[in-house]
């Protein structure tokens, strides 16, 4: 159904006596909550129809009472990511602007708040720093460090200084059977508030939950934004991006019921949970081509997930493990069979193809051909496990040199990347580089290749701090690798004992020194 479809229907509603008595309805119901006690709230906004709705209904009944009766504040909320759409990362912000400077022009208790992840959890430093395989429906690691956290951080903030908070959030019970069901279990008969299911001290207060989709639409295209948003063009937002919103999660226990963000939803341009961005490819199809090269980058990252050849062969605490392979008959030859996953498509491969190894002998063999697990070397091995069953090994983290890859696309798209408007768009910020080149070190890059590989691409140095990590030329590494190899140690080890005598020089009591080598020593991959 089209934008201007739409917008007919609503107008031959003519605020008619059902709408405005849901909408009337809904503000004197705030208003009966607001000023029942003292807690302050915390209104989550994601920028969506839903939140917008919230946000605009809390506005308006906060201007219907006394000046007097403003006593306890509203904290509007909103989660970045820091891999928001651009388009609706910029709608975002102007939006928290302007609620802002209308809020102390009318004089109302609210204040806006984005929240963003600690720098450490940012998902550029967990794919590209530690080399998380990208999320998926399996392993979907960013809800949590990207949005759930930084904003229940915030919630926390404001229990330990009111000790008490209300969430007031745009949840709608005929938004799918499953949010229904969370509502309700969430619910008590009678009490508008509901408690919070994994914070203490926390309530959460839907204002909309009775709202359907036709009441959403009614209310934002009939009643004007009061801080001047255009809300038709927060309608033209969701036609071009052919999705719904990413809502605000606060609580991990729903945020399955959240959705993808990628497929039905906009949110993060990067999102690999799905294999299909239907987000991106809708605002290109709606004329925005300047961001084909963050859904190109989208696709890539998403097709090298299961790559063998882009990951280590041990986690990241050095710890091996051995996947069981199916074993399927495929033309009169006995076949392993590869499932298809994302981007991944199904393979059979005759088992002839591969050495069979014994598991006890596996370490002899990898000895032997000279193999790296911890690179892109992929044995073509099958692994013969005490049962008799057939393995590979499993996968770990992206690879140093993938996750060198991953940073150079991501930099070149960057700097390419045409805004019509000549606005520039920051996809990976300095601090996220910063930890990202400490994290390269620890991991074995003694070379420090990144300030090197970002000059090389942007074509200027940045500011980067002293480090004084113990950093060899090229020409030692080459002399410790040999000597190494002359001597049977491994060089990655060595590599991380020197890093942990240098974490604890100059320290009279050295307390956790013997764990640390302990550890370093015990890893899997070097007692196979």
């Amino acid at each position: 159904m089209s934008m201007g479809i739409i917008t007919e229907m609503y107008n031959e509603k003519e605020n008619n006596d059902i709408d405005n008595s849901l909408v009337e309805q809904a503000k004197k119901e705030i208003k009966e909550v607001y000023l029942s006690d003292d807690r302050p709230w915390v209104l989550g906004y994601s920028g969506g129809k839903d939140s917008t709705v919230v946000v605009q209904l809390v506005f308006e009944a906060l201007s219907e009472l006394e000046t007097y009766q403003l006593t306890k504040k509203v904290y509007v909320i909103s989660s970045d990511t820091l891999v928001e759409t651009p388009l609706i990362i910029q709608s975002i912000n102007t939006t928290l602007r302007r609620v802002e400077e209308k809020a102390i022009e009318l004089g109302l208790p609210i204040e806006t708040h984005k929240v963003k992840p600690m720098v450490d959890q940012s998902f550029w430093v967990n794919i590209i720093g530690k080399g998380y395989p990208s999320p998926n429906q399996q392993f979907r690691w960013c809800t949590d460090r990207l949005k759930i956290d930084p904003a229940n951080q915030f919630i926390k903030d404001k229990v330990n200084t009111f000790g008490e908070v209300i969430m007031v959030l745009g949840v709608r019970e005929q938004e799918s059977a499953t949010r229904a069901n969370v509502i309700k279990s969430h619910s008590v008969d009678g009490k508008v508030l509901m408690r919070h299911s994994t914070l203490s001290n926390a309530y959460v207060y839907a204002p909309i939950k009775r709202f359907d989709l036709d009441d959403v639409w009614g209310y934002l295209l009939n009643f004007n934004s009061p801080w001047g948003d255009d809300n038709q063009e927060l309608y033209r937002l969701y036609s071009d991006s052919n999705s719904g919103e990413c809502p605000l999660v606060v609580d991990k226990t729903v945020k399955e019921s959240a959705g993808s963000c990628g497929n039905s939803r906009f949110g993060c341009w990067v999102c690999t949970v799905v294999n299909e961005d239907k987000a991106l490819t809708g605002f290109i199809d709606n004329g925005h081509d300047w961001m084909k090269p963050l859904l190109n980058f989208r696709n890539w990252l998403t097709s090298i997930r299961d790559d063998r050849t882009m990951r280590m062969k041990y986690r990241m605490n050095g710890q091996i493990y051995f996947r069981p392979m199916q074993i399927k008959e495929h033309e009169g030859k006995e076949c392993i069979l590869v499932p298809k996953k994302g981007y991944r498509k199904k393979e059979l491969i005759p088992i002839d193809d591969f050495d069979i190894v014994d598991k006890n002998q596996l370490n002899d063999y990898i000895k032997e051909h000279n193999i790296d697990l911890s690179t892109s070397d992929d044995p073509n091995i099958l692994i013969k496990d005490e049962d008799g069953n057939l393995c590979r090994l499993g996968l770990g983290p992206f690879t140093l040199e993938a996750r060198r890859e991953i940073l150079e696309r991501l930099l070149k798209v960057q700097k390419n990347l045409k805004h019509p408007h000549d606005e520039e768009y920051e996809l990976i910020r300095l601090d996220e580089l910063k930890e990202i080149r400490k994290i390269w070190f620890d991991h074995g890059d003694f070379e420090d290749s990144l300030p090197k590989l970002y000059k090389d691409i942007m074509g200027h140095d940045l500011e980067w701090e002293q480090d004084e990590s113990l950093i060899f030329d090229e020409e030692e590494l080459s002399q410790l690798e040999m000597m190494c190899h002359e001597e049977g140690l491994d060089f990655k080890l060595m590599k991380k004992l020197l890093l942990i005598e240098k974490d604890y020089s100059g320290f009279k009591v050295k307390r956790g020194l013997m764990d640390k080598i302990s550890s370093a020593l015990k890893q899997d991959y070097l007692h196979l």
